[in-house]
């Protein structure tokens, strides 16, 4: 019996994993950070903080300020839908809120934070150096009476999921007429800035093809041009030949 249920428990883990474990596409550059939400996660206020975490699944996710913000192989991500396209944050651009959530709501912490107190927020200065921690002196020290209220969820997100989840393209039209809050921090109103600029992006494939498309376009304006070239050549050499008699 205690067996059974040991190999029961075994399945639901791996379920449950498998569900949180595919990949988000991420842009500017596009790559993947190897988390899937295949649909709208629960968020669940950090206590005392502006700020959500997904208590859910094997995955760092958290809402601030009306941004998503992962955090995965040692990289902060942000996006404005919950599975991105997302935009690579480096360590000057994470806002302060998001570095001060205690190391418990981290879902999926990293093997070296094992020691690390849970209910302070992860050791920054210690891993990113001291020139970081120079920049960013204070980040850890905050007034938690003039804390800002937590940011609306964007639930309207709710209704895209799977097959209907939009692409990046359509993303910031959605975003914009359904989700009205406007970003107070002013990292993350950079940040938000940023993403709502159009980012036209070329495939490489697609730049072979245009380019195998052109070139017979150009090699059939340039024939008859060579053919003229050769019947002018041809006309100066009979010309050449035949000399008239004095």
């Amino acid at each position: 019996m205690r067996y059974a249920l040991a190999v029961l428990l075994g399945v639901l883990c791996s379920v449950s994993s498998a569900a949180a474990q595919v990949s988000i596409g991420i842009g500017l550059p596009s790559v993947s950070i190897g988390i899937n939400l295949p649909s709208f996660p629960e968020l669940v206020v950090v206590p005392n903080y502006p700020v959500y975490y997904a208590p859910r699944g094997d995955v760092n996710l958290f809402f601030y300020d009306g941004l998503y913000w992962a955090y995965q192989r040692d990289n902060w991500y942000a996006s404005s839908w919950y599975n991105g396209p997302w935009l690579v944050i480096g360590p000057e651009g994470v806002p302060a809120f998001i570095l001060r959530v205690p190391v418990r709501y981290y879902r999926h912490p990293p093997a070296s934070w094992a020691g690390w107190r849970s209910n302070a927020p992860p050791r920054w200065g210690e891993h990113w150096g001291h020139e970081w921690g120079q920049r960013r002196s204070g980040w850890d020290r905050w007034d938690r009476r003039s804390a800002q209220p937590p940011a609306p969820l964007p639930v309207y997100q709710r209704q895209y999921s799977g097959d209907r989840y939009p692409r990046a393209e359509h993303q910031q039209g959605l975003h914009n007429r359904n989700y009205r809050h406007q970003p107070r921090d002013p990292v993350v109103r950079q940040h938000s800035q940023h993403q709502a600029q159009p980012q036209p992006q070329v495939q490489e494939s697609e730049r072979h093809g245009r380019a195998a498309r052109q070139q017979p376009q150009q090699e059939r304006r340039q024939q008859p041009q060579q053919g003229s070239e050769q019947g002018q050549g041809q006309e100066q050499e009979k010309g050449q030949g035949h000399k008239p008699r004095g």
